[in-house]
């Protein structure tokens, strides 16, 4: 395969069941839908960890979140450990993003040759109030903008995406004449569909006129999930005690939607922009998202859960080498575009891809491999008070707490993970073999440990528990140039 410049176009909490393409038919997303037809869709991709940070230091270094100690949300990527950006930008590609990295800073190496209109997290410091996490956790004051900020209209998210749509296709124009010794990378990284739920009026009312909406699920009384772990989230980010009407959750629903399909205009714009230059027969398109949103379901918003509807996120790979209009149900990770990466641009066998990247390249995994390994996500991060690690294993879905009951779901049987079958004699076989196979990769005690000392490090670096709690919540990241609120 002759090298290929790639174009990696990143969401932040777009669940992939919310997509055309992934057998969703009420919302629209025409441009990534096309995407899939061009290339190959993955079933059942996880991201690493369920929030963003975490996520996007993973997403950087190709490692999982235990090995590279970014526990969360006030733990950001400094560069201190190479990522892929580094490694294409120090042998001589063009390595650009646009939008969001929530890293830690741009006084910091992240690697790229060149970061345009860049976010990261707030003061270099982020949400330190998730550092705290034991009984005595503090509920978020932010929690009400769930609510109150759904409806029709901009933000100053959906105007930052516009910006990143805009840029992205600057980028794209200037380059069309220009003939390279290697291929470039260009990563666009939108904000949407994350909340606030505001969507522009055009894609909101698409969504909240329709008497079809679908409203959320699991979520009336004897419904819901009762494991400590959800309980403990829910009491932390008390989301949903803010919602008092139907009227209300319709609102953040096609609010949601809204955003899909308005980030899908977004993305489609920067693909057209690839076909409008000439570029698209010589770039390879990825799409993915950070982690996804739970939106209502189980009487949950947002994300920092192990269901599905939180781990499991849109893979879609476009170009040379990966079949077209395929679907591929075989379990991957965000942590699969490291090595293709390398592969794409022509650098498969770079020094910066080692044993210690689990990633198993997408085309690979496209044309048929079936690695034998478990894809993992892990959690330490707010709301949380003891680290949980989830794997697929066949069939079976795994969730170990460290302090809880574990979790065990038939995925085959029960897609939608509503009989936990943790605690039944039955499973017993199939739970101790899991457990096994996450203890070969990790050590659950031993990691959890790790989190909870660097958190306990940083809060007492940034003045402690009542410093930190005096200064508030900050509900989400700004966008450049936004100035931060606190609740």
């Amino acid at each position: 395969m002759s090298p290929k410049n790639l174009v990696i176009i990143m969401s932040d909490q777009h669940t992939r069941n919310r997509m055309g393409c992934y057998g969703d038919d009420f919302v629209k997303t025409p441009n990534l839908d096309k995407l899939a037809q061009q290339g190959t869709r993955f079933t059942n991709c996880w991201t690493p960890a369920p929030v963003c940070v975490p996520a996007r230091a993973c997403f950087a270094t190709g490692k999982y979140t235990h090995q590279v100690g970014h526990w969360d949300n006030a733990d950001a990527y400094d560069g201190a450990i190479p990522s892929w950006h580094h490694h294409l930008r120090d042998s001589g590609h063009e390595v650009t993003s646009i939008g969001k990295l929530h890293f830690k800073s741009e006084e910091d190496d992240n690697g790229f040759t060149e970061s345009i209109i860049p976010m990261h997290v707030i003061d270099g410091k982020g949400d330190l109030l998730g550092l705290i996490r034991d009984e005595g956790a503090p509920v978020r004051g932010g929690a009400y903008k769930m609510k109150s900020l759904a409806g029709p209209g901009e933000s100053v998210y959906t105007q930052y995406d516009r910006d990143i749509a805009a840029r992205a296709q600057v980028w794209l124009q200037e380059r069309k004449d220009q003939n390279p010794d290697k291929p470039f990378v260009l990563f666009v990284s939108f904000v949407c569909p994350h909340y606030p739920l505001t969507a522009p009026p055009e894609h909101y009312y698409r969504y909240y006129n329709d008497p079809n909406l679908p409203m959320p699920r699991y979520r009336g009384e004897g419904e819901r999930a009762t494991h400590p772990f959800l309980k403990d989230y829910a009491e932390t980010f008390n989301f949903d005690e803010h919602f008092e009407t139907e009227d209300d959750i319709r609102r953040a629903v096609a609010g949601y939607f809204g955003l899909c399909s308005f980030m899908d205009e977004q993305a489609g714009k920067v693909i057209d922009a690839l076909e409008s230059t000439g570029l698209r027969g010589e770039t390879s398109v990825v799409y993915t998202s950070d982690h996804g949103d739970a939106l209502g379901q189980r009487g949950l918003w947002g994300k920092s859960t192990m269901h599905d509807e939180i781990l499991g996120v849109p893979m879609i790979a476009s170009g040379a080498g990966i079949p077209q209009g395929a679907v591929v149900d075989t379990p991957v990770t965000l942590l699969d575009i490291y090595p293709f990466i390398f592969e794409t641009v022509g650098e498969p066998d770079h020094p910066g891809v080692t044993a210690e990247h689990p990633g198993v390249s997408l085309t690979m995994l496209a044309n048929g491999t079936v690695p034998d390994r478990n894809v993992l996500s892990e959690y330490h991060g707010m709301g949380s008070r003891t680290g949980a690690f989830a794997i697929r294993q066949g069939k079976y879905k795994y969730i170990h707490y460290v302090a809880y009951p574990p979790q065990l779901f038939d995925l085959e049987a029960d897609p939608e993970e509503l009989n936990d079958l943790g605690t039944d004699p039955a499973s017993a076989d199939a739970l101790a073999e899991c457990r096994a196979r996450l203890e070969a990769m990790l050590d659950p005690e031993e990691v959890d440990g790790k989190a909870k000392s660097r958190q306990h490090e940083i809060l007492d670096r940034n003045g402690g528990r009542e410093a930190v709690i005096m200064q508030g919540d900050l509900g989400f990241s700004p966008p450049p140039g936004v100035a931060p609120t606190y609740n």
